[in-house]
């Protein structure tokens, strides 16, 4: 027995949130992705000491 098709009004429109989706969660894989590959190349580069920045220069003074 095939399933009932789903109605093209529940479909046209659910109030924004899944436009909304349809945004974020591309914009949120790129973003995963992204964070990936600099933490990636920090560690092959070696410059991924585990320490601020911020914290690393000041202790060269």
């Amino acid at each position: 027995m095939a399933p009932a098709p789903i109605p093209a009004i529940v479909l046209a429109h659910q109030g924004g949130w899944d436009e909304i989706l349809m945004v974020a969660g591309p914009l949120g894989v790129v973003a995963w992705l992204l964070w990936v590959a600099d933490r990636r190349a920090r560690r092959l580069d070696g410059t991924d000491s585990g320490t601020d920045p911020v914290q690393a220069s000041s202790d060269d003074e």
